[in-house]
């Protein structure tokens, strides 16, 4: 392999191309319905699904909220662009517009909503007895405390009038169709965006309890108005029996691209899963492990998906896969052979505009040249200054969809 730095990030584009929901969104869409269409949703991929949905079926009524710099045109849907990760005033606007666009519908109505990774910050609405602010300040906690995705968002539901299925809840007797492009391990509609067409199955007490084994406790006054005016919607409620959730993107899917192509050039290949979760640097030791494990074996690519968390340790600039590609190259140790690629399909790891590194043998070398320290770096939470000081970002801008993190190691004989 002449170069694997590009081989890698081919891998990483393939892993994006086959997710775009212009590619994607149409395989799953019928003819467009006859009667009133409402066309709805949120996410870091929900306006380029309403810019392909619009391709498909023409332009129609609605609005959905992305992520600043995600918009697209569309002819008849309104974009709204919200912050994310941490929601703010724009974004709490433009779910109670959208919340109120629902509201009326009869059964002769269709709804069609569109949701992806991200929708959890960007579809906003606070119940009553909780402000904007202390919200932001519970997503910021629960950021940076490492607890897994499952539980942030079986948290979220319980403080917003839009998650759980409060969504879906607005259109009844609507018909609602929902299209989803997975970003959570395991693919479960329920995590996705905090599941606004999804019944939700853990009450508030339970999903307290597990947060705070994660050290995140809700002021008392927040925890009281989540129980007085939380609506989330149970899993066998009249309201969503008129509800069709439809997963149309999967980070599996987009793994078995990228092997593919892998394969087409040579490579053996070995999925080791698609739902990962845990610790990023925790997972990077062990990936190391098995690197080191398969040298010898000719060209080996090791692929994996999912979603890891960072326990915020310092005050540096970092996100999960430039954690682990760093703690890899701290236990690769200059390994020959080794190279990897690890980013976030929608371009933006963490809060930083960056998808994530690559690394190689050389990379801790460099870094020395440079007079960067790669332990310290990771002491402080700051993968993506170390990277960024040493020219082995990986920046895509805005990919337009999400089916989470990618991560690919390539073992060169």
């Amino acid at each position: 392999m002449d170069n694997p730095e590009t081989f890698l990030r081919d891998l990483f584009a393939e892993a994006v191309a086959v997710a775009d929901p212009m590619a994607a969104l149409p395989t799953v869409l019928g003819d467009r319905p006859t009667g009133r269409l409402i066309v709805v949703g949120a996410g870091k991929a929900s306006a380029r699904m309403a810019e392909a949905l619009e391709s498909a079926w023409g332009p129609c009524d609605g609005l959905v909220i992305t992520r600043y710099g995600y918009e697209r045109p569309c002819a008849g849907i309104r974009i709204a662009a919200a912050a994310h990760p941490v929601p703010d005033a724009a974004g709490e606007a433009a779910t109670l517009e959208m919340l109120e666009l629902l509201r009326g519908l009869g059964k002769e109505d269709t709804v069609v909503c569109l949701i992806s990774g991200g929708a959890s910050a960007l579809l906003t609405a606070p119940v009553p007895g909780v402000s904007l602010d202390e919200l932001q300040q519970i997503n910021a906690d629960l950021l940076a405390s490492g607890a897994p995705i499952s539980l942030m968002n079986a948290l979220r539901k319980h403080l917003c009038q839009a998650k759980g299925g409060q969504l879906a809840a607005a259109a009844y007797p609507a018909k609602v169709v929902s299209y989803l492009i997975s970003d959570v391990p395991g693919d479960d509609p329920g995590m996705i965006g905090s599941g606004p067409t999804v019944g939700e199955p853990r009450d508030l007490d339970s999903a307290l309890a597990a947060v705070a084994t994660y050290g995140v406790a809700l002021p008392a006054h927040v925890v009281a108005a989540a129980k007085a005016h939380g609506g989330v919607v149970a899993l066998q409620d009249r309201r969503l029996s008129t509800t069709e959730n439809i997963l149309f993107a999967s980070p599996l899917q987009s793994l078995k691209a990228a092997k593919a192509v892998a394969e087409a050039a040579g490579c053996a290949v070995e999925i080791l899963g698609d739902a990962l979760e845990g610790e990023a640097r925790d997972v990077a030791r062990a990936h190391a492990d098995l690197a080191k494990a398969r040298l010898g074996q000719g060209p080996v690519v090791l692929l994996s998906g999912g979603e890891l968390t960072v326990t915020r340790r310092g005050d540096g600039v970092g996100g999960p896969n430039a954690e682990y590609a760093l703690a890899l190259a701290a236990a690769l140790d200059g390994v020959d052979g080794v190279y990897a690629i690890a980013c976030d399909t929608d371009g933006v790891d963490g809060a930083a505009e960056v998808a994530g590194a690559v690394i190689g043998p050389n990379t801790l070398q460099v870094a020395a040249t440079k007079g960067e320290d790669a332990a310290g770096a990771l002491a402080i939470n700051d993968a993506h200054g170390f990277f960024g000081r040493i020219g082995a970002q990986v920046v895509p801008g805005p990919t337009l969809t999400n089916v989470n993190d990618f991560r690919a190691i390539f073992i060169n004989g």
